[in-house]
């Protein structure tokens, strides 16, 4: 009962004369319901004084197969954190709440299942925003579980008390406060189900601390309040007995807390033919494959199969980046504005019409678009603009493409057309090779640093992208070996995610080394995280390109306007920092620019030991990507 005493003053003057002539026994039906009397007639209130509401959240958890749990601690979800680690989950605590949220996305990204987070109350919730409008707009699957204040003291003036759910009903696709605690089991689980149903993405649910905790500390709490012997305080007495009654009705029946079924869309049979006839007429065809291509139920080992079985050239962004190795001759990575004015046939497959595509101005109009989308808004994004689709299907890309190669029927592209984009991707990345070997002025050619990385990476390696300028190019310099293998932050474009990104990476792939890929800038937001990896055991090595600056805004500032006001950083001693937490730092300059190599290879040996590792290489500017920024 989250309006409390004065709400229950209100209905007892409102219904009292009436319930006590026994005039209307509707009213009475309608006292009782109201204050849930009616459920405690039919459900026992019992007295477990060891069992509590985290248990409950726990049980959901494991049975959805959740292995991990990130948090950062607090009195308000103690109780979840504690059941769940009896269980077997796997409670991994941040420096920060926001890194809680970016690990539960990498998980979603790469397990297929949905990543979870749990912080505190107030300001602990407010820390993850920017992490769950990242996972909305990437279209991860994430569970955001915070507290809150007691039911009956919220908008009391209650420690860390705010009204949290109008911070994330815009964010999420659901949202839920618990009221008692019988509502944990099928909450959660709804919940679990929303965020992988249509259009994966982040959902919330508020636990006030009184639906966590055991009864016998609540009702401690609750009717220590209430004792006296006037009739004011006998009111209250009742009106919270009866409240401490509802809140723990029916809690420990026995509950489903298996998953729920997931509803996706997909394409219809007709739709798919539609297509194929389409593809076997074209000349020039043309895949655009984004992450939602990559989602379940399609295994991303099928996807590849039938894009390699059509031939088609493919251009792949966000994490369907990899699908195809490192070499495939159908991966087109450069010149694709060339490419989409000689397409005749465009299929978006995931891909949207925002600022990565010239929101619809890049495609020719003489080209027939073919768009695929889970999203409806995504599916039209711009449509009404700069572009039209000849055929919009809402529907799962992943299965989309695998069925439209099973209606194919052994159709394979003419590989003249293929061959042609990759003459030119070779010609634009030769002229790339050969400015990493121009000199920069004081300090390394960042180019040079990413092609020596590029060439000693694993087939296993994963690559976390966070940052501006050195992130922007060596996008176009590192190649995932596989899909599944490069996590960067998506359209909305946040600089932060490094330090969970890898976290969630290697938690989910221990086997594989994890790169992450910073900016000096984009480092300072979870250089603290390197305390985390230590604790956890969880060892990754960080590549920083430290050029004293936020360059990725300065290359654009500076002439337009003339100034580089708060554009400069430092050559800080990142590496010493690592090491302060626990790590193992090295600094590549001019010094010994002669051992790269050599040095980024022992990064990885010490990494395969146990050690997180930071190289903070010190780069010097270059013009490639000039005139790159997107606002």
């Amino acid at each position: 009962m989250a309006s409390g005493f004065g709400q229950f003053v209100e209905v007892a003057q409102n219904y009292g004369p009436t319930v006590a002539a026994g005039i209307v026994p509707l009213t009475i039906f309608a006292f009782l319901r109201r204050f849930g009397v009616l459920y405690q007639l039919f459900h026992r209130v019992e007295d477990h004084s060891t069992r509590h509401g985290g248990e409950l959240v726990a049980d959901v958890l494991k049975a959805h197969g959740v292995k991990f749990v990130f948090t950062l601690t607090g009195g308000h979800i103690s109780p979840i954190l504690v059941a769940s680690e009896k269980l077997g989950i796997r409670i991994v605590d941040t420096r920060h709440e926001v890194t809680t949220v970016f690990a539960a996305d990498a998980v979603a990204r790469l397990s297929g299942t949905v990543g979870v987070a749990t912080v505190t109350a107030g300001p602990g919730l407010t820390n993850t925003v920017t992490a769950v409008k990242n996972a909305q707009m990437a279209e991860s699957p994430v569970l955001l579980m915070g507290g809150a204040a007691a039911t009956l003291l919220k908008g009391r003036g209650a420690l860390q008390d705010i009204d949290q759910m109008s911070l994330f009903k815009p964010l999420c696709k659901y949202t839920a406060t618990i009221n008692t605690v019988r509502e944990i089991v099928p909450t959660v689980r709804e919940a679990l189900k929303q965020a992988q149903s249509g259009t994966p993405g982040p959902v919330f649910i508020e636990f006030p601390i009184d639906t966590l905790y055991p009864y016998n500390t609540v009702k401690k709490e609750l009717l220590g309040v209430s004792q006296g012997k006037s009739l004011a305080q006998k009111v209250v007495g009742m009106y919270l007995k009866n409240h401490l009654n509802n809140l723990f009705a029916g809690a420990w029946e026995e509950r489903d807390a298996s998953p729920l079924p997931v509803d996706r869309p997909m394409a219809s049979s007709a739709q798919i033919q539609s297509v194929a006839e389409m593809l076997s007429r074209a000349k020039k065809p043309v895949i655009l494959l984004g992450s939602q291509a990559t989602l379940p139920p399609t295994p991303v080992d099928d996807l590849r199969a039938a894009l390699e079985a059509m031939g088609v050239p493919c251009f792949l962004g966000g994490m369907s980046r990899g699908m195809l190795g490192r070499n495939s001759p159908i991966h087109i990575r450069q010149q694709r504005r060339d490419a989409l004015k000689e397409a005749d046939l465009v299929i978006l497959a995931g891909t949207v019409c925002d600022f990565r595509l010239g929101y619809g101005k890049v495609l020719s109009r003489r080209s027939k678009v073919v768009a695929v989308n889970r999203d409806k808004v995504q599916l039209y994004k711009n449509s009404d603009m700069f572009w039209k689709p000849t055929q919009a299907i809402q529907g799962d890309p992943g299965n989309f493409i695998v069925s439209l190669q099973a209606a194919l029927k052994g159709y394979t592209c003419d590989t003249e057309w293929p061959k042609t984009l990759k003459t030119r991707d070779d010609e634009k990345e030769a002229k790339n090779s050969d400015k990493a070997e121009e000199k920069t002025e004081f300090h390394l050619n960042p180019l040079k640093v990413l092609h020596t990385t590029e060439d000693i990476l694993d087939e296993n390696s994963i690559i976390v992208a966070d940052g501006g300028d050195f992130v922007g190019s060596a996008a176009y310099i590192l190649r995932p070996r596989g899909p599944m293998r490069w996590l960067d932050p998506g359209a909305f474009g946040t600089l932060g995610v490094g330090g969970g990104f890898a976290l969630g990476a290697k938690l989910c792939r221990p086997e594989s080394n994890v790169w992450i890929v910073y900016g000096d800038g984009s480092l300072g937001y979870s250089v603290a995280e390197f305390d985390t990896f230590t604790r956890h055991k969880t060892p990754v090595i960080a590549l920083v390109g430290n050029d004293a600056c936020w360059t990725q805004i300065s290359r654009e500032q500076v002439p337009m306007f003339g100034s580089n006001v708060g554009c400069e950083l430092a050559f800080t001693d990142y590496h010493v920092v690592a090491e302060g937490y626990g790590g193992k730092g090295y600094k590549l300059d001019r010094s010994n620019e002669d051992q790269i190599r050599e040095i980024l290879q022992q990064a990885v040996r010490d990494s395969k030991k146990g050690k997180s590792v930071l190289i903070n290489t010190l780069i010097g500017k270059t013009n490639f990507r000039d005139g790159s920024i997107s606002v």
